[in-house]
C-alpha cells in the first residue's frame, strides 16, 4: 500500500486482553457514518484544502525572491509555528541550517515561537539582517508575542538603513488587522490566511508552506499526500477510515478512564509532528462547555514521547502506572541514512550480538521490545508506520490528523474549532501591557492580585 499505513491490532482482543472488541466498535458504525458524512457536508475549511489551489500558487509565486535569502526567519507562536517546525524537522537533515550553503542550497530557517530574551537573540546573532527575510504569522495582527517579535525585527532592520518591504513577508488575515493594515499602507508582500481556517489546521496554508518553499520542500507532494489520505478519511465505514477508527478507539477509551495520549515516535525527525499534534489535540477537544452550552470539562491530555530516548525516562510509567493512557508509535521503516555499529569486541557476550548490525535495526527493534512489553502489560497502543519520510506521506499524516480531531469533536459533542480557555490569559497580558482599551481590566487583575493570600517560600 502506498503512504501510510495504521496498525490498530494492540487495542482490541484477543492481543490485548483488556482490548475492546470487534461489537464495541459496531456498535457506533452508524454514529461514525453519520459523523463522517456531517463532516463532508459542513466542509470545515481544512477539508477542501488540499485541492485548492490558489493558495498554493501564490507561494510559488514568490519563490526565486525567498530563496535569494541567506536565512529566512519565521515569527509566529502556536499554529503559526508548530506547523512549520514539524515541516522542517521531518523533510529537512536535522542539522539543516549548519550545513554549507553549497550543499543546503536553500536558506537557513529559524522559528522563533517564543519571547524569551535568550532564545530571540541566540537566534538573531546567528542571522545577517542584510540577508534575511522576516516573515511575521498572524491572522489577527494582535497576538503579542508575534508582534513583539516583528517590532524587535523592524528595528534591526531599520538600524541597517534597511527597507522594510525588501525584508519582510506577512502572512495574515485577506482583509482585516493591523498587519493587512500596515501591509497595504506600505507595500509590504504578504500571503493570506484563509478566514476559515484556524491556526492549529493551517499548516496546508500559506502558514507552513512558505517556509517549506524556501527550504526546498516539495509543497506540491505535501499536498498530494493530504488529497489521497482525503479518499480514505471521507470513507463512512469506519473500518476502511483509519482517522475515524482512530478518532472512535480513542473515545471509547477515554469514556473508560483513559484520559491521556501519547505519541511516542521512534524517529528524531518526526518527534515533532508529536509538538503539533498535541496543540491540535489539547486546543481542539479540551473544552469546558458542549454544544448544548452544558459544562462538560472534556478532553484528552496529549503527551510526545522520542523512542528510545523515553524508554528511559516515561516507559516505566506506561507500563505499571495508572491505566489512563493510550500510546500511538510513530514507526519509519526506511531511514534516509544508516549506520552499521562495528564488529568490535567480538569475544565479550555483552557487545558482541550488536556488532554488524543496523543503528536503525536496534531503534525498530527497540520499538518492537516496547509494543510487547506494553501489550503484556494490558496498556492499549496502536503504531502508524512511514514507509519512508517524504513530504507526501507528511501530507497524508497531518491531514489525517486534522480529520480524526473534527470527528473526536464531534463524538464529544464539543466544537473543535474554538479555544475560548487561551482568550482570558492573552487579555489579562494586554491589560498588564498597557495596552489600550483595557484600563478596567488591569484595575481588575491588580486589585486581586493585591488581595491574593500569598504561599511564598
Amino acid at each position: 500500500m502506498k503512504g501510510l499505513k495504521f496498525d490498530f491490532s494492540n487495542v482490541f482482543q484477543p492481543n490485548l486482553e483488556t482490548g475492546l472488541t470487534e461489537e464495541e466498535i459496531n456498535e457506533n458504525v452508524d454514529k461514525i457514518k453519520e459523523i463522517v458524512e456531517h463532516i463532508v457536508e459542513s466542509k470545515p475549511g481544512f477539508l477542501s484544502l488540499p485541492f485548492t489551489r490558489v493558495y498554493i500558487d501564490r507561494v510559488l509565486d514568490l519563490k526565486t525572491w525567498v530563496q535569494s535569502f541567506e536565512s529566512v526567519v519565521v515569527l509566529g507562536i502556536g499554529g503559526s509555528a508548530l506547523g512549520n517546525q514539524a515541516l522542517q524537522t521531518s523533510l529537512n537533515p536535522l542539522n539543516y541550517n549548519v550545513l554549507p550553503k553549497e550543499i543546503r542550497k536553500t536558506p537557513k530557517i529559524f522559528i522563533l515561537d517564543n519571547v524569551d530574551p535568550d532564545f530571540i537573540a541566540a537566534n538573531l546573532d546567528q542571522i545577517d539582517p542584510r540577508t534575511t527575510l522576516f516573515n511575521v504569522i498572524s491572522k489577527s495582527g494582535t497576538t503579542a508575542e508575534a508582534m513583539a517579535n516583528y517590532l524587535v525585527a523592524r528595528g534591526i532592520i531599520e538600524s541597517y538603513g534597511l527597507d522594510p518591504k525588501d525584508h519582510f513577508l506577512f502572512t495574515t488575515d485577506p482583509e482585516k488587522g493591523i498587519l493587512r493594515k500596515i501591509a497595504d499602507e506600505e507595500g509590504i508582500r504578504s500571503l493570506d490566511i484563509p478566514p476559515q481556517i484556524g491556526g492549529r489546521f493551517s499548516v496546508l496554508t500559506p502558514v507552513g508552506l512558505l517556509s517549506a518553499l524556501a527550504s526546498g520542500i516539495d509543497i506540491i507532494d505535501l499536498y498530494n499526500g493530504a488529497k489521497d489520505m482525503h479518499q480514505r478519511v471521507v470513507n463512512p465505514n469506519v473500518w476502511e477510515n483509519p482517522a475515524a477508527l482512530n478518532a472512535l478507539v480513542h473515545y471509547i477509551y477515554y469514556q473508560k478512564g483513559y484520559n491521556m495520549s501519547v505519541m511516542l515516535a521512534y524517529s528524531n525527525k518526526l518527534f515533532l509532528l508529536a509538538d503539533w499534534y498535541r496543540q491540535l489535540w489539547a486546543e481542539s477537544i479540551g473544552k469546558k462547555y458542549n454544544l448544548k452550552g452544558e459544562v462538560v470539562n472534556v478532553g484528552q491530555t496529549p503527551i510526545k514521547a522520542l523512542g528510545t530516548t523515553d524508554q528511559h525516562s516515561q516507559v516505566q510509567l506506561y507500563n505499571e502506572g495508572p491505566y489512563d493512557k493510550v500510546i500511538t508509535f510513530l514507526q519509519l521503516e526506511n531511514f534516509q541514512r544508516n549506520i552499521v555499529i562495528p564488529k568490535i569486541h567480538s569475544d565479550l557476550p555483552e557487545l558482541s550480538y550488536l556488532g554488524g548490525k543496523n543503528l536503525s535495526t536496534l531503534l525498530n527493534t527497540e520499538l518492537a521490545g516496547t509494543e510487547y512489553a506494553l501489550t503484556q502489560n494490558n496498556r492499549p497502543n496502536l503504531k502508524i508506520i512511514f514507509p519512508q519520510i517524504n513530504p507526501y506521506n507528511i501530507g497524508q499524516f497531518l491531514f489525517a490528523y486534522e480529520f480524526q480531531t473534527a470527528v473526536m469533536g464531534m463524538l464529544l459533542e464539543i466544537n473543535p474549532y474554538d479555544q475560548p480557555g487561551v482568550e482570558l490569559g492573552k487579555k489579562v497580558t494586554y491589560a498588564l501591557m498597557n495596552r489600550k482599551g483595557y484600563e478596567d481590566l488591569k484595575q481588575e487583575v491588580e486589585d486581586k492580585l493585591q488581595n491574593k493570600k500569598k504561599v511564598q517560600l
